[in-house]
């Protein structure tokens, strides 16, 4: 499972106004100005109207993607108020009008709170800055813990774009804000590590301060090791033309009438019927490629399968991509609706067989499943891929100290982490709500604590505010054998020997131990390969996204070869 502070990019807009008079008046250009600890991002909504009246609206950030334009979801505008939410990123903004300013000022919460105004923009002018452009790396000496860095600086007519990829840590896209040049000097703010770099360039060096409140300064010199900005290899990305028939889906959750889901449906060429799958993905607001790392998963999952006979339906996570909802605010119940509506949909469409439609889940996704099929049995089968099979608190624990022993914690460390883990996971375990684990983990989550996590001690509010949100409780509350146990449909259970966030060592076991009286269950542990399946050679996070292969072809195989003996066309 992938845990991550999703840093702010873009949104889609959808607005709700008394009159056509006033729609008019509110379409056009809107400047933010999100005032963070790193330093303020501009973020440029323009809003639209068709034909129809309907308005809609895109956003840019102008400081961390410039020229990158993505539609948003649900707003709420009127001459008085604004207010919007970031389903996917559990971030919301509430303003009012402010005659004095001409500006709605108001606050943005994504876990921290922020004040951010509105305004019309007198201009937009692109931020270009010049003789930067490429691909800058430095590594950081930390305290003994060395972590590589890549600056990626691209310029278009829309202004300069700057990213950070942490390569050791495998966080890639970081938003690189306050880039700038003036002569010789250069600088540039990070903030969700809250990190200032100031310093100087000479042709392809650049040397200077890394300064992050609470850690002693650094100083770090970058190399420009390419002038180019290049993508990152991914063969099996499969493209069109396809031998297959692809069609862009839509369909609602009976369960929640706010969440239409939006996904890609494909089925073989022929007139079938065809078994069928639904593709279930990990932890996080996902789009249906289960888009990670610069990997696209399921569309590579989703071609091989559909090449092999099975159909497949894959879709964005509520809040996500086309699909509208509040991921932030769903618990593990919700997203297993949404799953229960994803099948029902399938098992209507055309060319497929009802009764031999199942579920492939991945990660998070392989927690869902059993709990799905275990009270339905127009389920007809399930796939796991890295599916827990430990309780979710111990799954927890196994994960985190997985990899912190990969990224060089000592035996002490390690044990001192075991029992902060401990304490944590257990007064989550025994809180009867959010604000009552809120108010235990408060006197545990110590500066000490903190940094023991590797956490800046100046983000506790947040961490503890993702520590307590409810689909969290439910993970760590959640055991899946009683659910397995139940299961009557075959089973397959494949994980990774190198997987350092759902470990083969503890849930194959812990699987095979619960499907004991399941006639048809296969367990599988695939050699040196990691939490994506991909072939590795540590299984660590910063390795994903140099592996070019994103899905092994043995996983690839073995997931379509058990389908097809089961449930393929020859059987029928």
């Amino acid at each position: 499972m992938t845990h991550a502070l999703t840093s702010l990019l873009v949104l889609t807009l959808s607005t709700l106004v008394s009159t056509t008079a006033q729609a008019q008046e509110l379409t056009g250009d809107w400047l933010g100005t999100l005032e963070t600890p790193g330093g303020n991002l501009r973020l440029l909504v323009t809003i639209t109207e068709d034909e129809t009246g309907e308005l809609t609206a895109v956003m840019e950030s102008l400081d961390q993607a410039p020229g990158r334009k993505i539609p948003v979801s649900t707003v709420e505008i009127d001459p008085d108020h604004l207010h919007f939410e970031i389903a996917g990123m559990g971030a919301s903004f509430t303003g009012e009008w402010v005659v004095e300013t001409e500006s709605y000022d108001g606050e943005f919460n994504q876990g921290l709170t922020l004040p951010m105004s509105m305004r019309r923009p007198d201009a937009v002018e692109a931020h270009i800055v010049e003789g930067m452009d490429g691909v800058w790396e430095t590594v950081l000496d930390r305290e003994g813990t060395l972590l590589g860095f890549a600056l990626k600086i691209e310029t278009t007519e829309a202004g300069t774009q700057v990213a950070l990829d942490s390569v050791d840590q495998g966080a890639y896209g970081i938003p690189v804000t306050n880039f700038d040049r003036d002569g010789d000097r250069v600088g540039f703010q990070i903030p969700a590590a809250n990190v200032t770099f100031s310093g100087e360039v000479d042709g392809d060096r650049m040397t200077g301060q890394w300064l992050r409140p609470g850690f002693p300064d650094v100083t770090l010199e970058w190399t420009r090791t390419s002038y180019q900005v290049i993508a990152l290899n991914r063969p099996q990305m499969p493209h069109a033309p396809f031998p297959y028939r692809t069609e862009e889906v839509r369909f609602d959750n009976p369960a929640d009438d706010s969440v239409s889901l939006a996904g890609t449906l494909t089925r073989p060429e022929g007139e079938g019927p065809f078994p069928a799958v639904v593709l279930i993905s990990g932890s996080g607001p996902q789009d249906r490629d289960e888009y990670v790392w610069e990997h696209r998963p399921f569309a590579v999952l989703a071609d091989h399968l559909t090449r092999q006979g099975i159909a497949v339906l894959r879709f964005d996570d509520r809040g996500v991509g086309e699909s509208r909802g509040d991921f932030a605010a769903a618990d593990m119940e919700d997203l297993r609706s949404d799953a229960r509506a994803a099948f029902d949909f399938l098992r209507q469409q055309d060319r497929i067989d009802s009764h031999r439609v199942g579920l492939i889940g991945h990660s998070e996704g392989g927690l869902h499943a059993p709990v799905m099929a275990a009270g339905d049995d127009r389920i007809a089968f399930i796939v796991l891929l890295a599916g827990p099979g430990t309780p979710g608190s111990q799954l927890l624990k196994d994960q985190t100290l997985a990899m912190a022993e990969a990224g060089g914690y000592g035996v002490d460390q390690l044990g001192a982490l075991a029992d902060l883990l401990d304490a944590i996971y257990g007064a989550l375990a025994s809180a009867a709500s959010p604000d009552a684990a809120r108010e235990a983990l408060d006197p545990i989550l110590t500066d000490e604590a903190m940094d023991l996590m590797g956490n800046p001690v100046d983000l506790r509010d947040l961490v503890i505010s993702q520590f307590v949100r409810q689909w969290h409780l439910d993970l760590v509350r959640h055991d899946p054998a009683p659910y397995l146990a139940a299961l009557h449909q075959p089973v397959l259970a494949l994980n990774g020997t190198l997987d350092l966030q759902v470990l083969a060592s503890a849930n194959l076991p812990a699987i095979e131990a619960a499907l004991a009286d399941n006639p048809d269950a296969t367990v599988i542990a695939l050699e040196n390969q990691n939490h994506l399946f991909q072939r590795a050679q540590t299984g660590t996070i910063a390795e994903y996204a140099q592996i070019e292969e994103t899905m092994s072809p043995m996983a690839l195989n073995t997931v379509s070869d058990w389908i097809n003996a089961r449930f393929g066309q020859a059987d029928r």
